[in-house]
């Protein structure tokens, strides 16, 4: 790998994770310590990323929690069609899972009509917001907190979801594969979405075209645990058609947007 590619990787873990340890960007890529020195000290010169003792941090941490909102990635125009098809899975008086994320939380802008809702979710953005209707009944979990996702994680974010189960999740991947099935860019959050999926009778995963085929290091699989992916015009016929074959309904969500 390349030190262009590797330091892209180290961003979207950062991304991801806010922060990362040399010794654990050191196991994943294989690499050296004064390799992974040196791809920090590139990236900090060019004003990505703060080192600290023993690893590095997104430059712009803590703007994230400061604001209560998500940074904006790439794709978001079809990342916001996407949450309007999904939403309208969502009806009032329905138990659901939300994760955290930007495609999910854009989901949030058409749901404030929703009553009754029963929300199982490791967003903060999303709990605080649809916490503001007073018949919803918001469930968030513990863990350790991810400024830049907003989100809850780790072992004790798991707790909530034993003995739980909803009617559907809205699930976010870093990318999905029809071989490694849905993967992230790091193991940190693996086991919450593990514990989601198992708590959920329908699961609707929500990804743009990009992400298909896109694999990332971290893989989960649970291809037999998705019912629907909800994406954009860009999947093909014949990737749809593949996706039928192991039992996944794909919906599309059409739009100027996502055209092209």
């Amino acid at each position: 790998m390349f030190p262009e590619q590797r330091r892209e990787k180290i961003i979207e873990l950062l991304r991801e994770n806010g922060s990362c340890r040399v010794q654990e960007l050191k196991d994943i890529f294989q690499v050296s310590e004064p390799t992974i020195r040196q791809d920090l000290e590139a990236m900090e010169q060019s004003g990505l990323i703060v080192r600290q003792h023993g690893g590095a941090f997104l430059s712009n941490y803590s703007s994230f929690a400061s604001n209560i909102q998500l940074a904006r990635h790439i794709n978001m125009d079809k990342k916001t069609l996407i949450s309007a098809k999904a939403s309208e899975f969502v009806s009032s008086g329905d138990s659901i899972i939300l994760d955290s994320g930007t495609t999910v939380a854009e989901m949030i802008k058409h749901l404030t009509n929703r009553k009754s809702l029963k929300v199982v979710t490791p967003a903060i953005n999303i709990t605080l917001a649809l916490g503001k209707e007073p018949s919803n009944t918001i469930l968030m979990t513990g863990g350790e907190f991810k400024a830049p996702t907003l989100s809850l994680t780790g072992e004790n974010a798991c707790l909530v979801f034993k003995d739980l189960y909803v009617e559907k999740l809205f699930l976010a991947a870093g990318g999905f594969s029809l071989t490694a099935g849905l993967t992230y860019p790091s193991f940190t959050d693996l086991s919450l979405k593990r514990a989601m999926i198992n708590s959920a009778k329908t699961v609707y995963l929500l990804v743009d075209s990009s992400k298909l085929e896109k694999v990332l290091f971290a893989s989960l699989g649970c291809l037999d645990r998705i019912n629907y992916l909800i994406t954009d015009a860009g999947i093909t016929q014949d990737y749809i058609s593949r996706l039928a074959g192991m039992n996944i309904e794909t919906i599309v969500a059409a739009g100027p947007a996502s055209s092209g």
